[in-house]
């Protein structure tokens, strides 16, 4: 894996200081994206009275919601890819939380 260095000589001793950026390889991004993928199928998996609880934004639920009545296989597939490129653009972080508070519940019914 490779990194990209960044020197620059303006510390406050007048040395040199050395910064990495974080690089993220192809491979990781798309595993990324496969992950929020997943949990965007977690979350098809749900009822909508559900989801409405997990205060999802409004497109990301609309989205989901238009899962619900697609026959297609084909194109539930697409929705549901279109579904992973909306959660790459907020934190999956509450939604994983809130998936893990239903799920204990789920388990004792």
């Amino acid at each position: 894996m490779f990194t990209a260095l960044n020197l620059e000589p303006s510390t406050p001793e007048g040395g040199a200081c050395l910064m990495v950026a974080e690089y993220k390889s192809r491979t990781q991004k798309k595993k990324e994206d496969r992950a929020l993928q997943r949990l965007g199928e977690q979350l098809v998996n749900l009822p909508i009275g559900l989801l409405e609880t997990m205060e999802l934004p409004d497109e990301l639920l609309a989205a989901i919601e238009l899962v619900h009545n697609i026959k297609s296989r084909s194109a539930k597939r697409r929705q549901i890819q279109y579904i992973g490129a909306l959660m790459r653009h907020i934190d999956p972080q509450p939604i994983i939380a809130a998936l893990e508070r239903i799920r204990p519940a789920a388990t004792r019914k």
